[in-house]
């Protein structure tokens, strides 16, 4: 079993960690989250996959990173639910009960859609 470092424990709430938060947070406490972590800068490619994700998903971080994620890697949520909102909305904090599709068997899982004005990265957040 692997322990979640201090800093990554004290944020480690799905439902409550903020967008400064994951900012703040290097790569090795986001990947100690138990949740699905994808970020995604201003051009819609991923830039943040955190180890969490890659495993529940199969998809290495190469394969992930630098992509345009809703035309390359999360195509099953390139719809109105989930990229248009991050079009449309000037700032996001919202949880859907979503299935995802792509790739695997359809999976129940609770996603989490982050955004706010001054932080150029959206986040993505997958609870299984």
């Amino acid at each position: 079993m692997t322990l979640i470092s201090d800093r990554a424990s004290s944020v480690a709430d799905f439902d409550s960690i903020s967008i400064h938060q994951l900012e703040a947070l290097d790569a090795d406490a986001r990947d100690q989250l138990p949740f699905g972590v994808i970020g995604l800068n201003l051009a819609g490619e991923a830039d943040v996959y955190n180890a969490t994700e890659s495993r529940l998903a199969g998809l290495r971080p190469e394969r992930v990173l630098g992509q345009p994620f809703f035309l390359a890697i999360g195509q099953c949520m390139n719809n109105y639910l989930v990229a248009q909102r991050f079009d449309d909305e000037p700032a996001l904090d919202v949880v859907i009960d979503y299935v995802l599709t792509l790739r695997m068997r359809p999976t129940p899982v609770r996603l989490r859609m982050l955004k706010q004005p001054g932080v150029t990265r959206h986040y993505i957040l997958i609870q299984r």
